[in-house]
């Protein structure tokens, strides 16, 4: 059984940065992608960026282009989460996810395998 196990939550003012990270507890992420979902408050879970440990090909909402970045450091089995100036709106609970890569689309996984456990941010003055 794989777990995946987040950091980097908190509260934070509207223009500020947090970055989460994402640790797998797998021998090799090699074949696998790595992804964050977030879900706020009474609203679906959505797809916010995700990242292919094979060719590091990458993927981020529109909400969030320009803004997030997402990287991997393979010897760590850890990906991460730059988040930059961020918006209230961005305010959620951050899942990541890992599965087996996807090959062609504009995802990186083909199946959500394991979850982390989530972590709330909030973005407010």
């Amino acid at each position: 059984q794989v777990q995946l196990v987040e950091s980097g939550g908190g509260l934070v003012q509207p223009g500020g940065s947090l970055r989460l990270s994402c640790v797998a507890s797998i021998s090799t992420l090699d074949n696998y992608a790595i992804g964050w979902f977030r879900q706020a408050l009474e609203k679906e879970r959505k797809e916010v960026s995700c990242i292919d440990f094979s060719d590091s090909r990458m993927y981020y909402a529109d909400s969030v282009k320009g803004r997030f970045t997402i990287s991997s450091d393979k010897a760590k089995n850890t990906a991460y989460l730059q988040m930059n100036s961020l918006k209230p709106e961005d305010t959620a609970v951050y899942y990541c996810v890992a599965g087996p890569r996807l090959y062609g689309g504009s995802w990186c996984l083909s199946r959500h395998l394991y979850w982390g456990q989530g972590t709330q941010i909030t973005v407010s003055a």
